[in-house]
């Protein structure tokens, strides 16, 4: 076939000369970078016209011609690894009908060489290649490249610097990604102080994570200093605001940072013959799809090149995500605002106030004046309440408080308790003595009579507006900053915005429905809802302590019950303290108890395993819980294991939810492969790898590939992101960076996949046989059942043979 294509391409070449028409959609250029006084990287530079494809170094059995470089040999220097390439694009070729990488609009190719001879000026070389666009190919064509070595240009290079691997790079599914570039930089504070900067580039739609995520979300990105006698750190390392926004890949929100982000830690110098500090950062870099194994990168702070510090300025992007998010809690609070007006604390308080600026009003102007003055006063009272908060403490502790389990706690108590007042077990309410000198202070008249009107108003109120405000301060507090005072400033214009208006228009006034039951229903309601929030944060704080006291289908089950009781309540059929009697029910009051009814059936199937996407946010996620399957289900299909796993293998346990009988040792795992006679799946996977969840949740759970794994193959599942130290004697020198320590369990396993199968993303999956030796080209996320099934046949039937 191959022959075929590239003679028709000869035939092609022909007829293209007989129409004086040759076509060249590839140009090539060259240059060389200097690494050090021996190394050169020698670049190969394809510009291509559009619509035209150059195809990649390696491509499959019977493709197209691969892009090829030789070199001339030669005594005065030597080839360092072989030639790397840009990522490229891998898509279904229509010429050759099948999957192949190529390089569109441009592509770089570098190799790197040690000079022997110092004399050396020139290197001479030669690429093969070959170019189609989507209806023919050209023949493969040679052009002789010329690297001046003169003329090369200067690069430093820090330990940031990409690996040159020389082992063997055939296999087709090499892709090593390094989205993430770093470099160290230093600041000058004063003599003794300074600020170590690390600055992270990093590519086109990729993510670097913040140093702070939620619990089983990805890997945070985290920095190390190795310090030495006469340095110590002065608070934590900061970082910008970066981006927070619902991510793809984790489905939670999580706080990232892209295209470029700054981290920087104070330190305070004793010893003045201090010259450099080292230090270290792990981080781990997602795209949309997928994402990369924990990497670790050494950063060097060169003290004696430091500039005189400067002010950190927040990003345009940063600015404008914080601001949208500013603007959404204030839109949250605004329409709490409006739900507390309908209380029976504050909305019999309308008719009456308006009334009294303007009767007491020499004149109408004067009376929408006040009724005005009266609302800005609302706006400051409550305002300062939040600037208080922040103020107490600080910016960026919120966001910290928040996240801490204790204060977790803290805060389901306190909406526990604010719902069981609004359900009418009691009031809270502030000092009398509060409300008596409010009020006596506001007979004094004038603007300071109005404040302290306003000021009686959030005191007298405060029964049904404080468990509001401290709902909203609560959900504020999660997202730091001057957020606090945003959310009170959305509620009060909510609250103050009705007697400005009705002040202006009077006559809008007789439209008021009356006071009456309703209002407390209004209360009810919103201490049902404060109930169900409140578990949200105990959900929080369970998960960060593992206890699995709230798992899935208790918290679900507790939402049916609270949802459940509530649309019993809105139909009549409970009813509380302070309710009125009730001889029917209003048309709205049933439409919105139907509508809670059908939250709650829906709510249901989430106890059989569904996943309730309406309200992911909430609930714990589907593996924490006591059967991923759902109550009654804890097993799951596929066909049961013929083997009796009652007497576990060393080093081998089940898997849950699916009872695969699993290793996270490879070498226990390969052992007993070899005793059973089965083919080995290497599962490269990761606690905080939400596409490997995928695959085990829709892919690994259909019958027949469950039934393939159960009882077909050998799983060892290594963790690339496994933070448990190595024992004493396990611990190893790195291949991939000299001169540093494998520490962790899952670098082991990260250096592993990486040197054999030069890939670093999960999940990523390999059949091999007790050689060690692959059956089947490996796989990374296939979420296509049918796809994978055949992948799996395919493999263990080579193994069979």
């Amino acid at each position: 076939m191959k022959n075929l294509i590239i003679a028709l391409c000869s035939f092609l070449a022909i007829s293209i000369t007989a129409n004086a028409q040759v076509f060249e959609p590839v140009k090539w250029t060259t240059s060389v970078e200097k690494i050090s006084d021996t190394e050169y990287d020698l670049i190969s530079n394809a510009t291509i016209d559009n619509g035209w494809h150059l195809y990649a170094q390696n491509v499959p059995e019977d493709g197209p011609i691969p892009t090829t470089f030789n070199y001339t040999e030669s005594s005065d220097f030597e080839i360092i690894g072989k030639t790397q390439e840009d990522e490229g694009h891998t898509v279904d070729d229509p010429i050759f009908e099948m999957k192949i990488k190529f390089f569109e609009n441009k592509a770089e190719f570098r190799q790197r060489i040690k000079v022997l001879n110092q004399e050396l000026s020139l290197v001479e070389g030669e690429v093969e290649f070959m170019v189609c666009d989507d209806e023919k190919c050209l023949p493969p064509n040679y052009i002789a490249l010329k690297f001046n070595l003169t003329e090369a240009k200067k690069i430093d290079v820090t330990e940031t610097e990409s690996n040159v691997f020389q082992a063997d790079t055939s296999n087709d599914a090499s892709q090593i990604l390094e989205p993430v570039k770093w470099e160290a930089a230093v600041e000058k504070v004063s003599d003794n102080e300074f600020v170590l900067v690390s600055k992270a580039a990093i590519d086109k739609g990729w993510k670097l994570y913040s140093q702070k995520v939620p619990e089983d979300g990805p890997i945070p990105t985290e920095f190390l200093y190795d310090l030495p006698e006469g340095v110590e750190l002065i608070g934590k390392t900061s970082e910008e605001e970066g981006k927070e926004i619902q991510d793809k890949v984790f489905n939670m929100k999580i706080k990232f940072f892209k295209n470029k982000a700054e981290f920087r830690q104070h330190i305070k110098i004793s010893n003045s013959a201090i010259t450099s500090v080292k230090g270290e950062v792990g981080f781990m870099a997602c795209d949309d799809e997928k994402c990369l194994t924990p990497s670790y990168v050494d950063l060097n702070f060169d003290l004696t090149n430091a500039t005189q510090a400067k002010a950190v300025s927040v990003t345009e992007d940063s600015e404008g995500e914080s601001t949208r998010g500013l603007w959404s809690i204030f839109f949250v609070a605004f329409l709490s605002g409006f739900v507390a007006l309908l209380t029976p604390c504050v909305f019999p308080m309308i008719p009456m106030t308006v009334s009294f600026f303007i009767k007491q009003s020499q004149s109408k102007a004067k009376g929408i004046r006040n009724a005005i003055i009266y609302g800005l006063s609302i706006i400051i009272i409550y305002v300062l309440l939040g600037t208080i908060i922040t103020a107490i403490f600080g910016a960026d502790a919120l966001n910290a408080l928040a996240t801490n389990v204790w204060f977790n706690l803290i805060f389901f108590l306190l909406l526990v308790v604010f719902a069981i007042s609004f359900l009418g077990a009691f009031e809270i309410v502030l000092p009398n003595s509060w409300a008596n000198k409010a009020d006596r202070q506001a007979d004094r008249g004038g603007l300071v009579g109005i404040f302290f009107m306003a000021l009686a108003l959030a005191i007298v109120s405060f029964s049904c507006t404080g468990p509001i405000v401290g709902t909203i301060l609560v959900e504020a507090a999660s997202k730091g900053g001057v957020a606090p005072v945003i959310g009170m400033l959305g509620f009060s214009s909510a609250i103050a915005l009705p007697f400005a208006l009705f002040a202006a228009f009077p006559g809008w006034l007789n439209s008021l429905p009356k006071s009456g039951g309703w209002l407390n229903t209004v209360k009810v309601v919103l201490g049902f809802l404060e109930l169900a929030l409140a578990f949200k944060f105990l959900s929080q704080a369970d998960l960060v302590l593992q206890l699995h006291f709230l798992e899935r289908e208790v918290f679900i089950a507790i939402w049916i019950a609270i949802f459940g009781a509530l649309a019993l309540y809105l139909f009549g059929k409970i009813q509380l303290p302070h309710d009125s009697p009730l001889s029917h029910i209003s048309v709205g009051r049933l439409l919105l108890g139907l509508l809670t009814l059908s939250f709650t059936v829906y709510m249901i199937p989430g106890l059989w395993g569904a996943p309730l996407n309406l309200i992911s946010a909430f609930p714990p996620p589907m593996d924490y819980s006591e059967s991923p399957y759902g109550v009654g289900n804890s097993k799951g299909g596929g066909g049961m294991s013929s083997a009796d796993h009652s007497d576990l293998p060393d080093g081998g346990h089940l898997l849950a939810p699916h009872d695969i009988l699993a290793f996270n040792d490879y070498d226990k795992g390969l052992a007993y492969a070899k005793e059973v006679g089965k083919p080995v799946m290497i599962d490269f996977t990761g606690w905080a790898c939400v596409n490997c969840r995928k695959m085990e949740q829709n892919v690994w759970v259909k019958d027949k590939v469950l039934n393939t794994l159960k009882n077909d193959i050998v799983l060892i599942s290594l963790y690339v992101d496994d933070k448990r130290k190595l024992s004493e004697d396990e611990v190893s020198d790195s291949k991939l960076k000299p001169g540093k320590k494998l520490r962790y369990i899952g670098q082991k396993w990260s250096e592993l996949q990486t040197i054999k199968y030069k890939t670093n993303t999960q999940p990523f999956y390999v059949l091999m046989d007790h050689n060690e030796e692959n059956l089947i080209q490996p796989v990374g996320y296939t979420p296509d059942v049918d796809e994978y099934y055949s992948w799996l046949k395919e493999g263990i039937g080579n193994f069979q043979e």
